[in-house]
Parts: structure tokens; sequence; C-alpha cells
């Protein structure tokens, strides 16, 4: 799809069903592709269109080199554009990591046209001061990594990362083939993406949650504490968000338990009685 500042890659997922249900928007993580959801798209179009989203910078979409073509408003923009494109109407959105910010931020702003929200892993923003100073650093810090040691080792140092601890418990197979995934991408394109799309840099949306009401569901794995408890923080906030918990999955939910992940998101897109 062609939106300002580039293209965008969409893959469509049509089942059965013929798009019975509202359409499904996916956005991936950092380092994510269409490919990092594996057969998901395919189960979930039994009854509905799924449309898969290469975020700039990932996969086949354009992979602009200025870190001001990744701010989370600017994605948001330009998904909500590509997306509108082929799905006029309210559809439903679920984010992962980074691609729940983009979500997050193009809801809240009103560039995102959502029924539903599904918040996989992912957080409003940084709200403190002095905690926004120390992950700009850290983020900056990551994108000189992956400039001077090159793509393949930082995606190795990112894949130890403590926040992925619980997928060691993964097949070998499957671990070598994430990883195959990640090396696919440019590395300048994902250092501008660390700068541009940090969250350090991004607006703090946690006073803006309240209005998604019983729309936003935040799902989040228990073996993932640090974002249990953001998780937790959200639906203090907006108090009639839907929250879900997978006890046996760590950050990536879709990945370490892809059936929980199916029954949690397809309970809260096909409940009755949620606001339209």
């Amino acid at each position: 799809m062609s939106v300002e500042g580039g293209a965008l890659h969409l893959a469509v997922w049509r089942g059965p069903g013929r798009g019975a249900a509202p359409p499904l928007v996916l956005l991936h993580g950092f380092m994510g592709s269409v490919a990092a959801w594996g057969d998901l798209p395919r189960r979930m179009a039994a009854d509905r269109r799924v449309i898969v989203v290469d975020l700039p910078g990932h996969g086949e979409s354009h992979r602009p080199r200025k870190p001001e073509s990744y701010s989370i408003p600017t994605l948001a923009a330009a998904v909500g554009s590509a997306v509108s494109q082929v799905a006029p109407g309210p559809v439903d959105w679920l984010g992962y990591s980074m691609g729940g910010r983009v979500l997050l931020s193009g809801v809240c702003d009103g560039l995102l046209s959502a029924r539903r929200v599904i918040a996989e892993s992912s957080s409003p923003g940084i709200e403190d001061p002095g905690e926004r100073d120390e992950r700009l650093a850290v983020d900056a810090e990551r994108a000189h990594l992956l400039e001077t040691l090159g793509l393949e080792a930082f995606v190795d140092r990112w894949m130890a990362m403590p926040l992925f601890d619980s997928q060691q418990r993964l097949a070998p197979e499957t671990l070598e083939r994430e990883r195959r995934r990640r090396t696919v991408h440019d590395a300048s394109a994902l250092a501008a993406c660390l700068r541009g799309a940090s969250i350090a840099r991004q607006p703090s949306y946690w006073d803006r949650l309240g209005p998604l009401g019983p729309r936003l569901l935040v799902l989040t794995g228990g073996l993932d504490p640090r974002f249990e408890a953001i998780g937790d923080a959200v639906v203090v906030r907006c108090p009639e968000a839907r929250r879900h918990i997978v006890a046996d999955a760590g950050h990536a939910v879709h990945l370490e338990a892809p059936e929980a992940w199916l029954r949690a998101v397809r309970e809260h897109l096909d409940r009755r009685g949620a606001p339209e």
C-alpha cells in the first residue's frame, strides 16, 4: 500500500466465512514482520479477514533511514492510512510490544478506526521524566551496538535479553527460525527505528486510556513480570478494560502459547454486548 513516506506491505488472509466478522489487523513488534505471526492469521481467518502489516523498516515495507520517520505517531498514521485502503470501516486491532504502542497511540490520537483493541505485552508510554532519560540512553546505546556489531550479533544479544528468558523453553528449531526471521532486516533502518520509536520519545497515553473502556483487552504472560505489572497498571487507569494473563507464557504470548493466545483473542473479539 502506498502511504506518505513510502509503501507498507500488507498480507491478507480470507477464510471460508468470507469476512462475516469485522477484519482483524495485527501489528508486530520490533524486528518482527508478517512472518512473526506464523499460522495464527490463517487460523483466525475462519470467519473474518485478517490483515497483517509490516511496519516501516520491517519485512517488505519501506526502510527509512531517518529516526523521525519512526516516531510512534508517524507509524500509527502510516498504518491507519494503509489499512483504511483495504478496510475502510472500524476494525479490530491487536498490537504486540512496539506494535501495541503504535496501536494505543493511533487509537488515542484518533488515527486508527477501532472497534476492539488488544494490547499484547505493551505499554502506553513512560510518565516519569527521569525514567524517560534513562530509557532514551538505553535505546541510543542499542542503536549504536546494532550499527557497530552488525545485525546477526545484535540479534543474538537481543534474543538473550532477560525479557525473553522464557523462550529458552521453546524447541531449538523454533528459536533458530525466530533468529532467521530477525536477521533478514536492514541494520540501518532498525537502528533508526530504535532511535525514533523509542518509548522515551513517544507521548505518554496513560491519562488517555479511559475512553477505551471494555473495547480494550490487556494481554500479557505470567512469566513476564515487568509487563504483567504494566498491564495491571493499565486497568487501574482504564477500569472497564478487560485483563487476561496467560500463566505459562512470557513476553511473546502468541509465540510461546499460541493456543491460549487464540482463545483469549477470539473470546474478546466475539463476545456479545461490547460497544461498537
